[in-house]
């Protein structure tokens, strides 16, 4: 990739009591591309996830954002960063007593000078961005779908117009039509609006149908990065059985007929 990494994180620790689950772990992304993260259970995929977006600090490392420290920055700075940047979390982790609408409208009470007009208008063109039905924002997330919930944690990620977006395990759950619709959003999102997307993931697909690149979390840090065709060449256990297992193989040839 060409130009300065929009985000740069150089010999990063994550660590839970006697546990380290990241070491020595360096890892850019690149302005508008969409990186699949990778790795077997234990790996710190979620911990990398919420140690990048601040939601948790590492025990050594750095991590600079848009070309700032992010871990040594003022408060100020810190919230200049987090405005630019959305996450959705696993099964979209909504508030429950809230309707869509107003779960979308909650990173907004940030931004000053937003009427409630206002706030109401920019949730429902993200509600719709997210290819919910019009109906959803007075809807509550009980009463939704697990896609739905999704494509809701989804529109309140988006609700600031951020430039990156952090998606953890967005298709896990769905069904295989719910998953493949939620790749090509994603990879439409992507492209229409020119985000940076960091998306762990397990599946396949997703890594065949949204994502530029791919990490692969090992060993305690990013073992390699590199497109799909580049993980068939990683001489790596690991690697070698996740993608040259049957569901890769059907995976790729998926790919190779839509393409």
């Amino acid at each position: 990739m060409s130009g300065e990494p929009i985000i740069r994180i150089r010999g990063l620790r994550n660590q839970f009591g006697a546990q380290v689950v990241h070491e020595n772990l360096d890892l850019d992304l690149y302005r508008g591309e969409v990186v699949g993260v990778v790795g077997g259970s234990g790996t710190g995929k979620s911990v990398l996830l919420r140690t990048i977006a601040g939601l948790r600090r590492p025990q050594a490392g750095s991590i600079e954002i848009f070309g700032r420290d992010a871990l040594n920055c003022t408060d100020d700075a810190r919230r200049e960063i987090d405005l630019r940047m959305g996450v959705m979390f696993q099964d979209g982790a909504l508030f429950s007593s809230l309707t869509v609408r107003e779960n979308v409208e909650v990173p907004m009470q940030a931004v000053t000078g937003l009427t409630p007009a206002l706030r109401r208008e920019l949730a429902d063109l993200k509600i719709s961005l997210s290819g919910l039905p019009w109906f959803a924002g007075d809807k509550y997330p009980s009463e939704l779908s697990g896609g739905m919930r999704k494509r809701a944690g989804l529109a309140r990620a988006l609700a600031l117009d951020p430039e990156i977006v952090f998606l953890d395990e967005p298709t896990a759950g769905l069904d295989p039509i719910g998953a493949t619709a939620f790749d090509v959003l994603i990879r439409q999102l992507a492209d229409s609006l020119g985000l940076t997307v960091f998306l762990v993931t397990h599946d396949l697909d997703t890594l065949h149908a949204a994502c530029d690149r791919i990490a692969v979390l090992a060993e305690k840090k990013v073992l390699v990065t590199g497109s799909m065709a580049d993980m068939l060449h990683v001489d790596h256990p690991w690697v070698r059985e996740y993608f040259h297992g049957p569901r890769s193989r059907a995976a790729i040839e998926a790919t190779t007929r839509t393409a």
